[in-house]
Formats: C-alpha cells, sequence, structure tokens
C-alpha cells in the first residue's frame, strides 16, 4: 500500500522546521520575482521530484524521449550527478561515463540520435543548447531532476512521486525526505505516481487522487513499471539473456535509492533473492568487487545469477578486478514505464501537444 516504505524521524522535526523555513525564503524570492526565472520560446519539459531517493526519473525522461524522437530533435540535460568533469559538457557515444555521470550515459547509451549534455546551471546549459552550432537545431529540451531549479520556468513541469512513499505522507528533511513543502507540488502541470502495483482497485486511486489534492488545472497519472528479460553486461551484443524461474538463485546488486520495491517484483519470479546494496549513485571500489564475488560464491543452487540495474551497470562495465567467472554471471535487469488505467494515449496527447 501507498505509504509502506516512510520512515518519520520525530526526534528531527525541529530541524526540518528550520530547513522548511530556508526553502520557503527561496520560494518566496522566486515567486516574488525578487529571483528571476527565465523562460524560453523552445519546448523545454522538467522532469522531477521534491524528495530525496529515487522516483524513477530517467526511465520516465526515457519514455519521453520515445515518444518525441521520432517528430523532433531532443535533447537531454541534467546536472550530471558526481561526474569528474564541470561546466557544461555535450556528449557523445564515446563520451566515458565518468564526464557525464551515469543517468545522462546510460540515456546516451539508448538512445544515440539524441542529444545528451549536463551542466548543474540549467541556464547556462540551454543557452549552449539553444545557440551552439553543433545543437542549435534542438527543438524540444528535457530537464532531468531540475524540479528545484527555478532559475529555468520549464514550459511544462511533470512531477514524480512512489506510490510507495507518497509526498502527501511525507516531511521535510531531514525528518523526512521531502526536498520541498508539500505545496511545491502546485508548480506542477502534471503529477505521476510511479511504481504502482499493476492491480490497482479503483478505491486505491481514489484514496491517492484524495491525498494529493490536486489544483483542477493538473493532470494526474499512474504508472508501473515493466522488466525486460536480463541480458549479459560484459558481452558484444545484448542477445545473451536469461529468464528466471523459481529456482534460480540471485544476487541482487544495487546502488540505487530504493531497492525495496525492485526486490518485492523480482520475487514474483524467484523464492531466492540476496541483496546486495550500495549506496545511490556508488562509485564502485576493488574492495566492492571482492564484497561481490564473496556474496557470488555464497549462493546455492545450480543456477545461480547476478542481477543489477542499468543505472549500476554504467558504473560497474569499465570496473577491472571481476573473475571470469562473475562477469559471465552479470545480467542487467532493463525496466520500460507502463501507465495504468490506459492512460498512455492521454499522456502522449499532452506531451505532443505542447511540443507542437
Amino acid at each position: 500500500m501507498e505509504g509502506d516504505l516512510i520512515h518519520i524521524n520525530d526526534w528531527l522535526r525541529p530541524l526540518s522546521w528550520l530547513y522548511g523555513a530556508g526553502v520557503w525564503l527561496r520560494n518566496w524570492l522566486f515567486d516574488s520575482g525578487i529571483l528571476k526565472e527565465v523562460k524560453y520560446e523552445r519546448p523545454v519539459i522538467c522532469v522531477g521530484n521534491i524528495t530525496v531517493g529515487g522516483t524513477g526519473k530517467t526511465p520516465h525522461t526515457e519514455l519521453l524521449v520515445r515518444m518525441l524522437q521520432a517528430d523532433h530533435r531532443v535533447a537531454v540535460l541534467s546536472r550530471g550527478y558526481k561526474r569528474k568533469s564541470h561546466g557544461f559538457r555535450l556528449s557523445d557515444i564515446s563520451t566515458p561515463m565518468r564526464e557525464i555521470g551515469d543517468e545522462p550515459w546510460q540515456i546516451k547509451q539508448k538512445f544515440p540520435e539524441a542529444i545528451v549534455a549536463v551542466d548543474a546551471n540549467r541556464r547556462r546549459g540551454l543557452n549552449h543548447l539553444f545557440n551552439d552550432p553543433a545543437t542549435q537545431d534542438v527543438d524540444v529540451v528535457l530537464l532531468d531532476d531540475a524540479y528545484q531549479h527555478r532559475y529555468v520556468r520549464a514550459g511544462l513541469n511533470i512531477l514524480l512521486t512512489d506510490y510507495h512513499r507518497l509526498i502527501s505522507d511525507d516531511c521535510l528533511l531531514p525528518a523526512g525526505r521531502l526536498r520541498e513543502p508539500l505545496n511545491a507540488k502546485n508548480r506542477a502541470d502534471i503529477v505521476i505516481v510511479t511504481k504502482c502495483p499493476d492491480d490497482m482497485k479503483p478505491m486505491e486511486y481514489r484514496v491517492v487522487q484524495n491525498a494529493l489534492a490536486l489544483k483542477p488545472f493538473q493532470q494526474l497519472f499512474f504508472s508501473t513499471f515493466r522488466y525486460g528479460r536480463p541480458y549479459r553486461l560484459f558481452s558484444e551484443t545484448r542477445g545473451v539473456e536469461e529468464v528466471l524461474t523459481p529456482d534460480t538463485h540471485v544476487l541482487l546488486l544495487t546502488g540505487i535509492a530504493s531497492p525495496q520495491q525492485m526486490i518485492a517484483d523480482l520475487q514474483h519470479q524467484t523464492r531466492h533473492i540476496t541483496p546486495l546494496s550500495f549506496p545511490d549513485h556508488h562509485d564502485f571500489t576493488l574492495r566492492d568487487l571482492q564484497k561481490i564475488e564473496n556474496a557470488f560464491s555464497e549462493l546455492r543452487g545450480s543456477k545461480r545469477l547476478i542481477i543489477t540495474t542499468e543505472k549500476d551497470a554504467s558504473r560497474l562495465r569499465p570496473m577491472k578486478g571481476l573473475s571470469p567467472i562473475v562477469r559471465r554471471h552479470i545480467y542487467v535487469l532493463p525496466i520500460e514505464v507502463e501507465f495504468l488505467r490506459n492512460q498512455e494515449e492521454e499522456f502522449r496527447k499532452l506531451i505532443l501537444d505542447f511540443t507542437h
């Protein structure tokens, strides 16, 4: 049910009040016009959240790229979290992951024709995209994780909230995981409740809708993840796939914010899951590789696999030091977004109407 992953540290609420005062002041400065927002003539779509932790921003950004790339020159602009470069950086298919960050690298690998750039200063990044000769023909920009970057006023704001950790049930940092007060949701044009169970009942939809209490102009959607067949990470082609069975013993290797839902989803396919979790965007070390080796050696059963996410795969791929047997058994689990309640066409129409 919604809210089942929420934990509030009540003893930290006084610090949350102080944090909230600072966030309120910043938003007031923007709302009053003292701090200036820039709006662009070309379509700019922001995909973000107001929480710390994963809500599925990258899969939903990829969904938008799929929807738009046939008819548009699409660019994705991200800050490139934990990258080793600085300032504006335009990627190509051979750009190392460490130069742009794991999520932009993943998007570029999956969509080579899309423009993928990184810059912590989104206004500067957009100016580069719209004015540099190599990218000035871009006609739609997707801002990845920029809901709090208010120096840019996106033409369309898409806010994501995890079904298992609804923003309406959470509270501000550090007691909870909200980066902004709940009323920040009012800046959104579209709200998507992500990671929903695919068997939601009508009453559950109504409970969530009432809890979020959206404005009349805001559109509400519900999405879930669909998993593809795991494919071998260290392979020249993606054709080497596996099918999970109830007897498959899986070492689930993740460096993401919220692995709990992934564990629950995979339990529908196999009874034997051993989690090995690292922090979000974790940079794997030689010591970590040894942990992976040891954990894999302890798996029992005739069929053993290591399953990891697409984001973690981008950071594991360049690593040296894994044994040949472990390299042969590491598989990547691809995911795509699927809308519930037959909402995909309605969502597609909203996006295409905005970009035309």
